[in-house]
């Protein structure tokens, strides 16, 4: 028997790594016949919330947001969304992104299905209106390598523009592959193993990641990852951007 004591997560003042062996359902409103668990949040120190949805039968999520827009990204399984009146299937490796103010509503979604959602308090700039509906599809969006390794290869998935605040990206690491420095940086970020498994060095401490992880990083905790096993190591991540770096 297992000690039941035992676990990979830990939570520090400026890092998290969060295994699934430690997840706590919990319960949003609107969003019916699923488990939710809320990995990131502002609880933590976070200025930024990510949850995992784990589909149960007749499972929908329906809602408006307010102040905080959503990014939605299929892990595993299938849906339908409508948002702000449009409608798509979405299948693995597939997204919507739903501003702030809008309506949106997930059906016909599969038994068992698996959705990543980010979710982050919008920051307006002058002179530009907030982004609208966005739909994607990561297969249809390249991968060039980082910073000329051919080891790394980096998806963005949100259009590289200034009224957005938030960006998502997909990092795809062949076995060996490595962060070609310490990463010391304002951004922070929120992220899960979509494949495989390496380690990770956040604040000069060694962690153990493997496929089912999450980690969060505050912004300036420095940062490492290589990647080891016989596939790639996959995650996909968020960080904001696009806006003043202090309010002084």
């Amino acid at each position: 028997m297992e000690i039941s004591a035992l676990t990979r997560s830990v939570v520090k003042s400026n890092h998290a790594v969060i295994a699934p062996d430690g997840y706590i359902n919990s319960n949003v409103p609107g969003w019916t016949n699923c488990t939710v668990n809320v990995i990131i949040n502002e609880a933590m120190g976070a200025k930024l919330c990510q949850t995992l949805v784990t589909a149960k039968a007749d499972c929908t999520l329906v809602g408006t947001t307010k102040e905080s827009q959503i990014f939605f990204y299929i892990i595993s399984g299938g849906a339908e969304a409508t948002v702000d009146g449009k409608t798509k299937t979405l299948a693995i490796g597939q997204f919507v992104y739903v501003p702030i103010g809008t309506k949106y509503a997930f059906s016909d979604i599969l038994e068992g299905t698996q959705i990543l959602t980010f979710h982050k308090v919008y920051e307006h700039l002058e002179g530009y209106s907030a982004p609208e509906v966005l739909f994607g599809d990561a297969a249809t969006i390249p991968g060039p390598s980082y910073l000329g390794d051919d080891a790394l290869r980096l998806q963005v998935l949100l259009p590289d523009e200034l009224s957005f605040d938030m960006a998502v990206n997909i990092f795809t690491y062949d076995s060996g592959g490595h962060l070609p420095m310490v990463e010391t940086h304002i951004m922070e970020h929120g992220l899960i193993y979509l494949q495989g498994q390496g380690v990770y060095m956040l604040d000069h401490q060694w962690y153990p990641i493997k496929k089912g992880d999450s980690i969060w990083m505050a912004p300036y905790c420095q940062q490492w990852f290589t990647a080891m096993g016989k596939e790639p190591a996959v995650y996909i991540y968020y960080k904001n951007v696009n806006r003043f770096p202090t309010v002084m």
